[in-house]
Parts: C-alpha cells; sequence; structure tokens
C-alpha cells in the first residue's frame, strides 16, 4: 500500500470508520441485517476496516488468514457477497474524496493516487470474493450433509420394528438415500417390519410412487416386511387414478394403524392395564 494512503487512514481512521458505516447502513439489505444488532455490525466494520490496509504490516500468510477468518464470519452472520464489494467500493470512495479535499494534488498526483489505490485494493476484493466463495460453498455442503443424514432416518421403536418418517419432496437423489438408509439400517436393527410413513410427504406422483416401491421391495429382499403408512384420502385418489399397484404392501391411512399391525406381524399387542394410573 502507498505510505500515504497508510498515513492518511490512521490519522483519520475514526472518522473514516464512521463515514463508511454510516454509507453501508443505508445501502444494506434490511433483510440481511435486520437481525444484527448495531454492536455486531460496529465490531465487523471495524474488523474490515483493519483488514483493508492490515497488508501493509502483515506477512502474505497472515493477511491470507485474515481474510479467511472474516470472510468466514460474514458467511456465518449470513451477509450476501454484495456487503464485500459494496464495502471496498464504498470505503474506496469515501478516502478517495477526503484525501483529495484535504490537499491539494495536480492531474499527475491524482493519476498516481488513482493507480495506488487500484493496486491496492483490487487484489484484495479479488482474495475476498474468491475467500467467500470458497467458504460459503463448504458451508453449503456441510450443510447440504447434514440435511441429508437427516432427512430419511430409520428410527427402531420397538424391537424388531422401525420407522422411517419423510417429510418434504422425494427427488432422484433423496430416493437413493432412502433406499440406502432402509436398507443398512434394518440390517443393523435387525428389523422385521419396516413402517415408511408418508404423511409429511405433500405430493406423491408416479416418480415418487416408484421410488417407494422401489424401497418396500428391496426391504423385502433383505428378510423383513415393509408398510407404508399415512395413505391420506388424497394420496389413496392419485395412487388409483395413476393405476399404481400397491396389492403386495400393506398400507394403512395413519402410523397409530400401522404400529398395531407390525405389532400383530410380531406376536405382539399393545394392551390397556388396568388399575394404573
Amino acid at each position: 500500500m502507498n505510505k500515504e494512503i497508510a498515513n492518511y487512514i490512521r490519522r483519520h481512521e475514526t472518522k473514516i470508520l464512521e463515514d463508511w458505516m454510516h454509507e453501508m447502513q443505508k445501502k444494506v439489505d434490511e433483510r440481511s441485517f435486520s437481525v444484527i444488532s448495531d454492536q455486531v455490525f460496529l465490531n465487523t466494520s471495524k474488523e474490515f476496516m483493519e483488514l483493508v490496509f492490515s497488508n501493509l504490516l502483515d506477512t502474505e500468510e497472515e493477511y491470507n488468514g485474515k481474510i479467511g477468518d472474516f470472510a468466514a464470519n460474514i458467511v456465518r452472520l449470513g451477509w450476501p457477497l454484495s456487503f464485500l464489494s459494496r464495502g471496498i467500493r464504498t470505503f474506496r470512495t469515501i478516502l478517495f474524496k477526503e484525501m483529495t479535499s484535504e490537499s491539494k494534488y495536480n492531474v499527475e498526483q491524482i493519476k498516481k493516487l488513482v493507480l495506488d489505490f487500484e493496486n491496492w485494493l483490487s487484489p484484495m476484493q479479488d482474495k475476498m470474493v474468491e475467500t467467500y466463495s470458497d467458504t460459503w460453498e463448504k458451508t453449503i455442503n456441510l450443510q447440504k450433509i447434514a440435511l441429508q443424514e437427516l432427512s430419511a432416518p430409520l428410527i427402531p421403536v420397538f424391537e424388531k420394528i422401525s420407522i422411517m418418517p419423510l417429510v418434504g419432496t422425494i427427488d432422484t437423489e433423496r430416493a437413493r438415500l432412502i433406499m440406502e438408509n432402509l436398507l443398512t439400517g434394518v440390517v443393523r436393527h435387525r428389523s422385521e417390519v419396516v413402517l415408511i410413513d408418508i404423511t409429511g410427504v405433500p405430493v406423491v406422483d408416479t416418480m415418487v410412487a416408484h421410488h417407494i416401491i422401489q424401497a418396500a421391495d428391496a426391504v423385502r429382499l433383505v428378510g423383513a416386511k415393509c408398510m407404508i403408512v399415512g395413505i391420506r384420502p388424497e394420496i389413496a385418489q392419485t395412487i388409483v387414478n395413476l393405476g399404481i399397484d400397491l396389492n403386495h404392501i400393506t398400507t394403512t391411512s395413519t402410523l397409530q394403524k400401522g404400529m398395531g399391525e407390525a405389532l400383530r406381524f410380531t406376536n405382539r399387542e399393545i394392551v390397556s392395564v388396568e388399575g394404573l394410573d
């Protein structure tokens, strides 16, 4: 960084920060910043201000580490990439305007100042955007893995009886995960009956029904009985209209009824015991 620029920032750091925060607050996306406290915004702004000229004092490794930490913090707060790019543009405008208004620069000096700004801030912006994008991609991938792990769990509820509650839409990728979790879980829990609860599946079309039937067939191949529960009237009508054959699969309208069938299949039942509170 140009020493003249660095010294100017050091001398006017407080005013530059105030002007920068004022301009940024006028431009921010209310949906992204409405839940952020003023103190968090102030602390993040100070961190940004320290970062924009830390490459003067830090080694490249230290500087890259700070950019990575700052980008990760922005992603964690849920602030958009535009915060970084707009923040640097706003900082550049404020600093250039204040420097040129305080000192008398001739044309050549202004050209040199513009070039110094470009050489200093453009690589920083590129690095920030690259780091932010990498951090965001890693975060999304981790969230996707976590959601996949939770999206099709096989839950043992009684000895030999397990339930897989399905919520939301079912696409090809999720159907593959359902199949894997079913087969792995049946073996791990030694299940004899598996109930696939589709109460939370909003739409059952030909593709969804095909995936569910495939899953049921796969469960039978490993020696367990598969039942589909949560067949709502509109889903039953859809299945009939589509001509889908579920005759070889036990179905019930509710999970409660399905659990009763599963208990009977394993020679058990729920009974009321008199004399107990």
